[in-house]
């Protein structure tokens, strides 16, 4: 009679590390960064509104019946060398969010936009590494009332990056894809904790590594059916050869 019971546990075990490598963890801010080896930076930036007024200071309402004003927020996220490509928004524990993409050729181009200017930028090459660095200062401070925090809630500054990591000062690891995470507390980001994101990664793409190796199989094999061709030929010539022969 135990034995359904035991199957239940096994099932219910199995579904909940099935799902926490499926779903995505959830933050009142996230700023997700894709940088590539050029110095040039995709940002999308996933935060909840009271979340950008308290820590940015951005001028929009945290009442979620309020109806959000995008142009408002592509405003916001404006600035020389910054493209803002996309903005939208979605609604999630009672409050709305938005979700914003943007484009710079340079990452340090990010400081002239708002929301970004908290954080001081460097990208240098030493040897055959670049180092990164994003130190990320004080908040806005801007109060927001009761919005709903329960005190529990996270943020997070992720980075995607295109090649090999030989350092990186993350308390997780490497996740699949070349992605780290550098998460804190709300609480402790309204009050200004220090956060200090560095991360040194290697000057070849995984991708460029990637089709080279492509590349270096198929000649390889390409070589290898020539070189078995050739001998069946020349096989084949010294038969006929033999075969010719009184």
């Amino acid at each position: 009679m135990r034995l359904p019971w035991v199957a239940a546990l096994v099932s219910l075990v199995v579904l909940t590390a099935a799902c926490r490598g499926v779903l995505k963890k959830e933050y009142e801010y996230e700023e997700e960064l894709y940088l590539d080896l050029d110095g040039s930076a995709s940002v999308y930036v996933n935060a909840s509104v009271p979340a950008l007024v308290a820590l940015r200071g951005a001028d929009l309402d945290v009442n979620p019946k309020a109806r959000l004003d995008r142009e408002r927020v592509r405003a916001l996220f404006r600035g020389p060398g910054v493209d803002v490509r996309s903005v939208s928004a979605s609604r999630r524990d009672g409050r709305r969010f938005v979700h914003v993409r943007v484009e710079v050729e340079r990452v340090d181009d990010l400081r002239h936009a708002a929301p970004f200017a908290w954080s001081q930028y460097h990208l240098a090459r030493r040897d055959d590494v670049l180092e990164f660095r994003q130190v990320v200062g004080d908040p806005a401070g801007k109060r927001v009332g009761d919005v709903g925090w329960s005190g529990g809630e996270l943020i997070a500054f992720r980075m995607h990056l295109p090649s090999k990591i030989p350092f990186h000062n993350s308390k997780d690891t490497v996740q699949r894809g070349n992605i780290l995470a550098w998460e804190q507390p709300l609480a402790d980001r309204l009050r200004g904790a220090p956060l200090d994101i560095q991360v040194h990664m290697e000057t070849a793409s995984i991708l460029y590594r990637t089709l080279l190796l492509f590349g270096a199989t198929i000649l390889a094999a390409a070589a290898a059916f020539a070189l078995v061709v050739w001998w069946i030929a020349r096989k084949g010539r010294e038969s006929a050869l033999a075969e010719s022969r009184p």
